[in-house]
């Protein structure tokens, strides 16, 4: 398996920057806390998007991490949000963050845009119970590959399923990782690479199936 991580390690505070090497694709990650730097982001895509001039909605994948529920009558927040559209990733550390900016609060209601994953609808809900925030265009890549694909059982599939059927990609999905400490303040490249091929491979599936 060919995959990874380029860390630029950024003195400052409030993001930092990575490379994540996956199969040949390079895909530019920003990690963040700060409202700025995701209203930057956001801009940024958005001028690339119009200036490929696109009659179709983009394709982003999405996800989402939290710490993990070890208590019965306890249910931690998400930590952070993925998304990522073509080589370009960014992961919102929105628990950290004293503010979330409006332009997010846009994006995800957007109608120029089809948010897909595996199990998004239960992200998108957390999303709005955690933090009020409401995702527009959403379809969940299970059944958008059973349908296109004519395979039933595929509604049932993981994301690792769907990589391998779809994209011919393996990858994997360690344990150690998917049940770290998406909380803390500092990710560790480890988790930064983790939560962007998320991201990547569900936005490549949704293409790759036609999901705008």
């Amino acid at each position: 398996m060919t995959i990874t991580i380029t860390d630029y390690q950024l003195t400052c505070d409030s993001h930092n920057l990575y490379d994540v090497n996956f199969y040949g694709n390079q895909i530019h990650t920003l990690l963040t806390h700060s409202a700025y730097h995701v209203d930057q982001w956001l801009t940024e895509t958005q001028q690339l998007i119009n200036h490929n001039h696109s009659l179709h909605p983009t394709v982003v994948g999405l996800d989402v991490e939290w710490r993990p529920n070890f208590g019965r009558n306890f249910d931690n927040p998400i930590a952070t949000l993925q998304l990522c559209i073509g080589r370009r990733c960014l992961i919102y550390q929105i628990l950290h963050s004293p503010s979330v900016p409006q332009s997010l609060v846009d994006f995800l209601q957007g109608g120029n845009f089809v948010f897909v994953g595996v199990g998004i609808r239960s992200d998108t809900e957390k999303l709005l119970e955690d933090y009020g925030l409401n995702v527009g265009n959403q379809v969940d890549l299970r059944g958008l590959a059973a349908q296109r694909l004519g395979l039933t059982e595929l509604r049932g599939a993981s994301l690792k399923v769907l990589a391998r059927r779809v994209l011919g990609l393996e990858i994997e999905k360690p344990r150690r990782v998917k049940l770290s400490r998406w909380d803390h303040m500092w990710l560790t490249p480890v988790q930064v690479q983790y939560a962007c091929i998320d991201a990547f491979v569900s936005s490549e599936i949704g293409v790759m199936l036609n999901a705008s």
